[in-house]
């Protein structure tokens, strides 16, 4: 494991960990991700909504919807409110699985990662870019004959090409019953969220971080949810997703939940 460990060069997982303020990350980390705000100054903001709209998610499906099995994709380095807590904070007895393939993140979560005893929470090391994998390893945990929330914060914008972007989606929601719900979260360059200096920062990122990043925009990000039933408000800034706090600022990151019917 150690072998796939790099502290040469950044990591997503690790500089999004120094954007929420945590210590889960290397000197590298901290650099690219100062130079990073320096091109776009709202980015640690981003990473607050978006971790804010995870507990708004996974709040309302698991106390208003009555889900009770959540798959994490793209879990990312644990800190504070992370699914199963939240989850469990309603429903005791949910299911929780994580996925990712950073080995830091692996170490990480496996130590910290425990269930409430009514529940299970297990982690799988897994790519995005194979979901058969993923709904393989996940079968042993969750039950696919009822319904699961699945979860891509902020990940599929790490898989470059549209089309297998959405034939991963694709993959997950059909292994899943009707019932079953989509959340994502994925940054755009879209001027109505502000995201023109998003532009310069992903170059920058590409040039000098893990792995290589792409914004979409709003046609593109509605498409993977083709099939579904969007959840109101729809498809908005994940800063305003169901969010009752006056005055959230939008960020340039679109939120969204779908249902499959």
């Amino acid at each position: 494991m150690k072998d796939r460990i790099r502290t040469d060069i950044a990591h997503n997982a690790r500089v999004w960990n120094y954007w929420l303020g945590g210590k889960d990350n290397y000197p590298v980390d901290r650099a690219v991700g100062e130079q990073v705000t320096g091109f776009y100054p709202s980015i640690g903001e981003v990473a607050r909504a978006d971790r804010a709209f995870l507990g708004r998610v996974v709040t309302y499906l698991a106390a208003e919807e009555g889900v009770r099995q959540f798959l994490d994709i793209g879990t990312g380095l644990p800190t504070a409110d992370n699914t199963h807590e939240v989850a469990q904070r309603s429903a005791p007895d949910a299911r929780i699985v994580y996925v990712d393939n950073d080995p830091i993140v692996l170490t990480h979560a496996r130590a910290l990662l425990t269930s409430a005893p009514e529940g299970v929470t297990e982690y799988v090391d897994a790519d995005a870019h194979d979901p058969r994998e993923i709904v393989a390893s996940a079968g042993k945990t969750l039950d696919f004959s009822r319904p699961v929330a699945v979860m891509m914060l902020g990940i599929l914008n790490f898989v470059l090409d549209t089309d297998e972007a959405r034939s991963i989606v694709r993959t997950l929601m059909d292994a899943v019953p009707s019932g079953s719900l989509l959340v994502l979260t994925h940054p755009t360059l879209e001027p109505e969220l502000g995201g023109e200096g998003n532009e310069a920062a992903m170059a920058f990122w590409n040039e000098n971080a893990t792995p290589p990043i792409t914004a979409r925009s709003r046609a593109e990000f509605t498409s993977f949810f083709e099939g579904l039933d969007l959840l109101e408000p729809g498809i908005v800034s994940c800063s305003r997703w169901r969010n009752d706090s006056a005055g959230a600022p939008v960020v340039a990151q679109f939120g969204a939940v779908g249902r499959k019917p």
